[in-house]
């Protein structure tokens, strides 16, 4: 899921790459542009948290189903004022249907990738946000595996970075490793280079 308002640009080529990568090892290649779909505010009315479903008509309805459904989901973002773009907090806020009255998750650790671009070139700028990101994923119920970010992408683009490129889809081919548990992904991907 590319939570940029720009669908072809650098936060969706990490996206994509990672697609890429899992859908070498046979996985399929689902993505969705938020910024194109209807998907309206939370209104915080908790009737999913009793059912399950929430009852806002719209293009959540797929995305819901999408999400379980998948192995993996890769969630991506550039940064926006120090944090996501709205069209990410959308999503984020009707994540709630995966939680039950007692706040306990519907999601069975779901594997969950992260991407953000940011303009600035120091790669730790928004780090305490970052882990904020992931640790209310993980309270949603996804096992988050990876943060990938890539800095400093208004001077220098992704398409222009062809290791970061080729580390995204090797992280892509990692997470679709049939049965592949959080403890085995974290050996397996400090294999990898880090160059990001």
């Amino acid at each position: 899921m590319v939570g940029s308002p720009n669908i072809n640009g650098n936060t969706a080529k990490l996206v994509n790459a990672i697609l890429d990568g899992a859908a070498e090892n046979g996985a399929e290649k689902v993505i969705y542009n938020l910024a194109s779909l209807d998907i309206k505010c939370c209104d915080a009315c908790c009737k999913c948290q009793e059912s399950g479903c929430c009852l806002i008509d719209d293009d959540m309805k797929e995305i819901y189903q999408e999400i379980r459904d998948a192995d993996t989901v890769v969630l991506g973002s550039p940064v926006y004022m120090w944090q996501m773009t709205g069209q990410t907090k959308l999503l984020i806020d009707r994540m709630t249907a995966f939680l039950k009255p007692d706040f306990s998750s519907r999601l069975d650790n779901k594997k969950l990738v992260l991407v953000f671009s940011q303009g600035s070139s120091d790669r730790d700028a928004f780090k305490p946000y970052f882990e904020y990101t992931a640790g209310l994923l993980y309270y949603l119920g996804f096992d988050v595996l990876e943060t990938v970010i890539a800095a400093g992408t208004d001077k220098l683009e992704v398409s222009f970075r062809p290791r970061l490129l080729e580390k995204t889809r090797e992280l892509g081919k990692l997470v679709s490793t049939p049965n592949l548990s959080g403890s085995g992904f974290r050996r397996a991907e400090s294999e990898l280079i880090s160059i990001l």
